[in-house]
């Protein structure tokens, strides 16, 4: 590679903007880390004068970003625009297209065109780099890749999602409500202030779980439909029940290989406070990979925000300006296999099941009974009348059911006149 490295960044975003000042920063530390100077020669966002919380030079910036390809042909281009599709996939097929590198921690697109992409970049001879895009500023795809290379990985799971954990602690810490908390959240930059359904809904961490799964597997991206459930329709009360049956709810990411299927899901599990992961607060991430001969790895850290973003994304900086080509799944993309679906209708779970109910005799018998019904068998219930309302909370720990029996029993609830609304089911963590 030349001695002086063109960069470009396209979109000066929250994560852009703060990129584009550590690489003025930390010029220096770069070029003595990797023996290159480097340049930014062109930059480009919706709005040129919109406000920003670090200037940009305006000699760089280009309104139309497909012309800093075509005209000034930077070494590196950093895309962080955050689209699945539009005008993030357009902007990476042309650069890389164009023998340019490639840096992106945009998840939902790798996750979505990562196959194809991959391919171009393979093609092309360059660098397609998306550490950023799982876990923020911890080194988890590098770990995969090079770290663990030659282990036979077989599980993958942890909290990928900073927004979801916090709301989850910190209902716990301030004993606020699910739409109180989300609120402190969007305030403190943690949550999108305008739409974070993408966070909750668990679709951003199941992105990751995709992007995750290729790697660990060497495999394609999957595009099964999977079980992918979010924290929206967690309670204040939820949080209460579990802190005392000495458990924590946390929204996990898991995918592993279950009889050689690919099984991956996102959804909110019961986990042990004595365990690691029931320890992991606030806006920290942790990922642990379970392996040959390695065993279980952990790493943890923040998993958003600019700064452990743009950590990441100064990693892959430095590997590409060191001349690292590498395939960007570990190996080439022809060498990645087709798993087969695990069909989720024989996942595995303990369930907590949360009804609540009108305060008349023989609920709950009705309740077990079709439990009982579905091959389901209880294995604690925890009974919380509200006299002033005639109402109760009925909470039933069950033994080990599969998803089959569990999605068939709770359909039948619908139809009861003394169940008020549908049961709130969390599984518990195998």
């Amino acid at each position: 590679m030349k001695n002086i490295i063109k960069i470009a960044i396209i979109g000066l975003g929250q994560i852009g903007n703060y990129l584009y000042n550590e690489l003025k920063i930390k010029k220096k530390d770069i070029e003595l880390k990797t023996g290159k100077k480097i340049r930014i020669v062109g930059i480009s966002a919706r709005s040129k004068n919109k406000k920003r919380k670090f200037k940009i030079d305006k000699n760089i910036f280009f309104s139309d970003p497909f012309k800093i390809i075509n005209k000034i042909k930077p070494d590196i281009l950093f895309e962080v625009i955050g689209q699945s599709d539009g005008i993030s996939k357009r902007i990476v097929e042309l650069a890389l297209k164009n023998k340019i590198n490639v840096i992106t921690p945009n998840k939902a697109l790798i996750a979505k065109h990562g196959n194809n992409l991959a391919k171009l970049a393979e093609k092309n001879k360059v660098s397609l780099e998306f550490e950023a895009s799982v876990a923020g500023g911890i080194p988890i795809l590098k770990t995969i890749k090079e770290g663990l290379a030659t282990n036979k990985i077989s599980k993958v799971y942890g909290i990928l999602n900073g927004t979801t954990n916090y709301i989850l602690s910190e209902m716990e810490n301030s004993n606020q409500n699910f739409s109180d908390v989300l609120k402190k959240a969007q305030k403190l930059g943690y949550a999108e202030p305008v739409n974070p359904k993408l966070d909750l809904n668990g679709f951003d961490a199941f992105a990751k779980v995709r992007i995750l799964s290729a790697l660990a597997f060497n495999s394609k991206i999957s595009k099964y439909k999977c079980l992918m459930e979010g924290i929206e329709k967690i309670e204040l009360k939820d949080i209460k029940i579990a802190n005392q049956l000495d458990l924590r709810i946390k929204l996990l990411g898991i995918c592993e290989l279950k009889n050689n299927r690919l099984f991956e899901t996102v959804h909110p599990c019961l986990v042990s406070k004595k365990s690691y992961i029931g320890n992991v607060n606030g806006v920290m991430n942790a990922v642990i990979t379970v392996g040959k001969p390695v065993g279980e790895s952990i790493l943890q850290g923040e998993g958003a925000g600019p700064g452990p973003t743009s950590s990441a994304l100064l990693s892959d900086l430095i590997s590409i300006t060191k001349g690292e080509v590498k395939n960007p799944f570990g190996v080439p993309v022809s060498k990645l296999k087709s798993l087969k679906h695990y069909n989720v209708n024989n996942y595995i779970n303990s369930l907590y099941l949360r009804f609540e109910v009108k305060d008349v005799p023989g609920v709950l018998s009705q309740i077990t009974n079709r439990l009982a019904k579905f091959k389901i068998s209880v294995k604690r219930i925890i009974q919380t009348p509200d006299k002033k309302n005639d109402k109760a909370t009925i909470v039933i720990i069950t033994h080990k059911t599969s998803e089959l029996n569990c999605n068939n029993c709770l359909s039948v609830f619908k139809s009861n006149k003394y169940i008020l609304k549908n049961p709130t089911l969390i599984r518990l963590l195998n």
